[in-house]
């Protein structure tokens, strides 16, 4: 069964930074593309940012340069770095793995003050 843990989440103030963590279980992550995925309350879900298996990284607009994503696979793990956070950044953040299927993990929440 796999299982996607993330972590790291919490209330940081506007410029500050956090690094989220996606702990993956019952899966090599080496084999998939891992993404993090945000939704903001009343927002569609949005994809922030990819990791493919070959070790390219795309991010989207509203985070390029100011988050990155990066995986470890001897950890199994998937981080997302994210700094100069702005209130619009406050969303629950999740992590999803897809290779011939696909999993999600339960979400970790993001609060940024102004």
């Amino acid at each position: 069964q796999v299982q996607l843990v993330e972590s790291g989440g919490g209330v940081v103030q506007a410029g500050g930074s956090l690094r989220l963590s996606c702990q993956a279980s019952g899966i090599m992550i080496s084999i998939a593309a891992i993404n993090w995925y945000r939704q903001a309350p009343g927002k569609q879900r949005e994809l922030v940012a990819t990791s493919t298996k070959r070790g390219s990284t795309i991010h989207a607009d509203s985070v390029k340069g100011r988050f990155t994503i990066s995986r470890d696979n001897a950890k199994n793990t998937v981080y997302l770095q994210m700094n100069s956070l702005t209130p619009e950044d406050t969303a629950v953040y999740y992590c999803n793995a897809r290779w011939a299927l696909e999993s999600w993990g339960q979400g970790t929440q993001v609060t940024v003050s102004s």
